[in-house]
């Protein structure tokens, strides 16, 4: 063995240990998330948050800007958000309450981001969400600004739904920096996502709603991805997108599946945040 291939075989190690962790009984105290039942701690709600942060980072679904909440697990009128750092950097220190009219519980943890308001009037309008992503993925945006539609073509993209719609601030507000700066642009922006799960902002970037962290990060991976091979099979003539029954069928997996799982342990371990997994809050 070389020099080289020994931290890679322990990498290998440890990640299988996880994978194997996962299988036991065990494995769901250890993984996040809000499901639609059990209640979590706020310590293990807060680190789920900032692994979620980490994995987009990994992914390349957001760089320096961009942000990832989850609605507070004990509290549906408040919601968990980092202050203002870019999602690479995200500690658990960073993860701060906010009302679901985008004013912080504590004012004194900011700065805060200016876009926070787009998780707020999603979380106020949708009682079934429970996890927000805002990005700016480069792939994406060409559907953001075109008249081609952002249509589900690869399997794992069947999350994101048949239907996305486009949310343009200057229809309402006129010219602006195209920020959704305020509560009123973020219920605005709420009212075209209306009950899909993803909504193009144009010129901007995306939002993409879920009823937990992993099927969140599940459609803005995805939705990536899937822009990523629309945009290379539109140059080769009509594409064949998926049919409502597979999206549906697609959709219809529980985001507290066992294959749902699996994905967050390997993004988690792909992203270096797997020792936030076992730790298990109050």
């Amino acid at each position: 063995m070389t020099p080289n291939e020994k931290p890679v075989a322990g990498r290998r190690t440890a990640i299988a240990a996880i994978l194997a962790a996962a299988a036991m009984s065990l494995a769901p105290r250890a993984l996040m998330a809000q499901g639609s039942k059990p209640v979590m701690a706020i310590d293990r709600a807060i680190l789920d948050v900032v692994i979620a942060n980490r994995i987009l980072a990994n992914q390349d679904v957001v760089d320096a800007y961009g942000h990832v909440s989850m609605r507070h697990p004990n509290d549906p009128q408040r919601f968990l958000l980092s202050r203002s750092r870019s999602p690479e950097q995200v500690e658990p220190v960073d993860i701060v309450q906010f009302n679901l009219d985008g004013t912080p519980v504590d004012p004194a943890t900011g700065p805060f981001y200016i876009e926070r308001f787009i998780h707020a009037a999603i979380y106020a309008a949708r009682p079934d969400v429970n996890a927000v992503v805002h990005a700016h993925a480069a792939e994406v945006l060409p559907f953001t600004i075109s008249k081609t539609p952002m249509q589900p073509v690869i399997q794992n993209s069947g999350v994101v739904g048949s239907h996305v719609s486009t949310w343009d601030s200057r229809t309402r507000y006129g010219d602006t920096n195209l920020l959704v700066g305020d509560i009123q642009m973020g219920r605005d922006l709420a009212k075209t996502l209306g009950e899909d799960h993803v909504v193009l902002m144009r010129g901007h970037g995306f939002a993409a709603a879920g009823r937990n962290l992993i099927e969140v990060l599940r459609m803005a991976i995805y939705l990536r991805l899937n822009a990523k091979v629309l945009i290379e099979a539109l140059k080769l003539g009509p594409v064949v997108a998926l049919s409502e029954g597979e999206i549906s069928k697609i959709a219809s997996v529980s985001p507290d599946a066992p294959e749902l799982q699996r994905a967050w342990i390997y993004w988690a371990t792909k992203a270096g945040c797997a020792d936030f997994l076992g730790i298990v809050g109050r």
